[in-house]
């Protein structure tokens, strides 16, 4: 059942490329038929490969610790890094941590064949929630040691259904299962499978990396000056509507808006609801950035440094698609607002118990929210606090998982 169901995925993808040349799927196919030709051409046969594998970019940043740490540490050791997705291999095809990047192909069981045999990995490493029954069959035939890294297990999951008997066998091919919580390790527990720890999720590891090596921009700098300044994240149309109105009436604070599309037709959306004066990031010289009050970031690659200049966050998406990433704006140490949508977000619902995110319903909701933090220093220092304390206090999940694996 588990081999015919790939096999509708497989021809639903190619039925799709085929009519949409310029596709995400037509991508997909593209660097799967290519990934066999790329094996035997990079990978040395005389080497011993770390494989670590991804579903997408965000999969891939849970994962990015851990390699560079082994990079560090064990230079002996060279890596492989795959993609299912083109969301994460397009962005890392050309990431200088590992030695070969690709996508991994669908998981037939000549598929899996094939490519363990010309990867030969040493180890293997699947992030989060990557359960490819042939591939960890094929592994689990060559002994070879794999790990799941920052797993987490919901009762509804296949594994836990009473239809899902021979799916478990999956879980058995793992060395170890590295999951983020209790209920994930008692779930297992209750389908013995007990080869797990508890080590918490390393994207708190990889946010405070980020953190740790964010750069110093200039041009943001001669922009705050001394002004209270909210840095608005990832942001889409609906939540612009509430912080861009806030904002124009309030002449006390600056803003940053970094929105997560970036085009002609957002730009000129977003310019048309200000009613201060405004800057492109591009267009940012040393004399007009510093009599504006709203710098937009046109371009991409610089929210994770930008946060550092503002004492509020507002992280965009909760008003529709659901709330982007909430952890590269807490570990500044500054609070963190978002919208409703936000309940299958587990670092948001975290953060709001420990009061250093909140939730805004509407417009009002916000305006009240603002003007306290803008009242009240006391209850602003301690709301960033909290979020900053929280990202801290729930790290070292890479460092928990590499003192278990012996090199």
């Amino acid at each position: 059942m588990y081999n015919f169901a790939i096999l509708l995925y497989l021809l639903g993808v190619k039925i799709a490329a085929f009519f949409q040349p310029k596709s995400k799927a037509a991508r997909m196919v593209k660097g799967h038929q290519e990934v066999f030709s790329l094996l035997k051409e990079k990978i040395d046969p005389n080497a011993r490969y770390l494989w670590f594998h991804a579903a997408s970019l965000g999969e891939f940043e849970q994962g990015r610790p851990l390699i560079e740490w082994i990079r560090t540490n064990y230079p002996e050791y060279k890596i492989l890094q795959t993609f299912f997705s083109p969301s994460g291999y397009e962005v890392r095809k050309d990431y200088k941590g590992a030695d070969v990047v690709c996508y991994l192909p669908f998981d037939t069981p000549r598929n899996a064949r094939r490519f363990v045999e010309l990867a030969h990995p040493y180890m293997a490493f699947f992030i989060k929630y990557e359960f490819w029954h042939n591939y960890l069959s094929q592994l689990k035939k060559r002994n070879v040691f794999v790990y799941s890294v920052s797993s987490i297990f919901h009762p509804n999951q296949i594994f836990f259904r009473w239809y899902g008997c021979s799916y478990r066998n999956v879980l058995k091919c793992f060395t170890e299962l590295f999951v983020q919580n209790q209920c994930s390790k008692d779930l297992l527990s209750g389908i013995n499978i007990n080869n797990t720890m508890i080590v918490g999720d390393t994207r708190f590891d990889r946010v405070l990396d980020i953190y740790k090596a964010s750069k110093q921009l200039p041009i943001v700098e001669q922009f705050k000056g001394n002004s209270m300044t909210m840095v608005a994240g990832s942001s889409w149309g609906p939540d612009e509507d509430i912080f861009i109105d806030y904002f124009n009436r309030h002449p006390e604070i600056k803003l940053i808006i970094a929105p997560h599309v970036v085009n002609d037709a957002r730009l000129t959306e977003i310019k048309s609801k200000l009613r201060r004066t405004t800057v492109l990031y591009t267009q940012a010289t040393d004399e007009n950035v510093k009599q504006a009050d709203c710098l937009i970031i046109d371009c991409y690659g610089l929210l994770s440094s930008i946060y550092r200049y503002g004492e509020i966050a507002y992280v965009g998406g909760g008003f529709g698609v659901g709330i982007h990433n909430v952890l590269e704006a807490a570990v500044y140490g500054i609070p963190v607002i978002f919208g409703p949508n936000n309940k299958k977000f587990r670092e948001a619902r975290h953060l709001l118990e420990a009061k250093g995110g909140f939730e805004i319903a509407d417009a009002a909701g916000y305006d009240l929210l603002m003007n306290r933090f803008l009242k009240d220093k006391h209850f602003l220092i301690e709301a960033g606090e909290a979020a900053g304390g929280y990202v801290k206090n729930n790290s070292g999940a890479a460092q928990r998982i590499l003192e278990t694996i012996e090199f």
